[in-house]
């Protein structure tokens, strides 16, 4: 009996919508930090939790793994509408690429790492740490849960980093052509943050002055939004915001803090 077999999914039916290239910025995330775990492990398995009414994103994931960690990497997508894993089936590239039916127990599989994307958001926040804490549970020794959300179009995103201890990391991340404000970023904040965007919040805290430096920086745009980025988190951090990461990611349009933020 298969693993998927002899476990019920946890979990509930979401919207599923997706489009293409909409999880381009947490899976370029993916590659460029959590490579070091993949290249470690001896099964490189990652799952696509919640990919949706179609299985572009689980497709597109794959692909940017194999081409920019190793090319031996495993991804399976699983969905708890079983209607959509028989959609998926075609896509399917066994051994790299393959679909199943499962929920937050993760169908019994042990990957390094698991994307979960825009599935929490449908949920109510006090479901979230539940879930949080049956996906890791599951996770291969040092496997890490990414977990968060965007826009339709991928243009607006965020999403934390999570491990068997809980949280780790925040990133924020936004197509900069197209970013009127720092502030357009609270619509898009992760389940367990949306409702804390508040005065009082840590959370509240960051964007507020994510917004003012990029306020600040508005002399930088002659040069491009880019530049405007990076002068904005580069003044975050001046004022000591505990900024991770370098200008490599910053150009991405990114943003990442430790976990808890001060």
């Amino acid at each position: 009996m298969s693993p998927t077999a002899r476990r019920r999914p946890v979990g509930v039916v979401t919207r599923g919508t997706t489009n293409p290239n909409r999880l381009r910025r947490v899976d370029n995330w993916i590659v460029a930090t959590c490579a070091d775990r993949l290249l470690a492990a001896d099964d490189p398995l990652v799952v696509d939790l919640g990919y949706g009414a179609t299985p572009v994103t689980a497709v597109e994931l794959r692909a940017r793994l194999a081409a920019g960690v190793r090319p031996d990497v495993r991804l399976v997508g699983l969905e708890i509408d079983a209607a959509r894993v028989a959609a998926a089936a075609p896509a399917a590239d066994p051994p790299g690429l393959t679909f199943a039916r499962g929920g937050f127990e993760l169908a019994g599989l042990r990957p390094v790492l698991v994307r979960a994307f825009n599935v929490l958001r449908q949920y109510d926040e006090s479901e979230v740490a539940e879930a949080w804490r049956t996906m890791t549970a599951a996770l291969a020794p040092g496997g890490v849960l990414v977990e968060g959300t965007c826009d339709e179009l991928g243009r607006l995103a965020s999403w934390l980093l999570i491990d068997a201890d809980g949280p780790r990391s925040l990133t924020l991340a936004a197509k900069l052509t197209t970013l009127g404000s720092p502030a357009e970023l609270a619509e898009r904040l992760p389940k367990a943050l949306i409702h804390r965007n508040v005065p009082g919040e840590p959370v509240h805290a960051l964007i507020r002055a994510l917004d003012d430096a990029w306020q600040a920086a508005a002399p930088y745009a002659t040069f491009g939004p880019r530049q405007r980025w990076l002068r904005a988190v580069t003044r975050l951090r001046e004022t000591g915001w505990p900024v991770l990461d370098n200008s490599t990611r910053w150009r991405q349009g990114e943003l990442t803090l430790p976990w808890p933020l001060p």
